[in-house]
């Protein structure tokens, strides 16, 4: 597992607080994947109900605050595939 993983996994541990009502992924471009559901976060590349795809520093950017992911969404920096419903909520998580 990478650096970027690890600390990708322990900052989005930190931004969700409860239970997740899904399965999403998160996928870091030339890094590797991130698994959120009603468990927890971890490291993982499973079947999930949304995944949304971004760079390494676009998704830096979300957890910290200085990205927008609607706008990271709407300027093509974020991809989404799947629930958009799901996708919505995540960036509730990550805002």
């Amino acid at each position: 597992m990478s650096d970027m993983i690890t600390a990708a996994v322990e900052a989005l541990t930190e931004k969700v607080t409860g239970t997740f009502d899904g399965v999403a992924k998160f996928v870091i471009e030339d890094e590797g994947a991130i698994m959120l559901d009603e468990s927890g976060v971890r490291a993982g590349d499973e079947e999930a109900e949304v995944t949304l795809t971004a760079a390494a520093d676009v998704f830096e950017g979300m957890l910290s605050g200085e990205t927008n992911p609607t706008m990271a969404f709407m300027s093509g920096q974020l991809k989404v595939d799947g629930d958009m419903g799901l996708a919505m909520k995540l960036a509730g998580v990550l805002s």
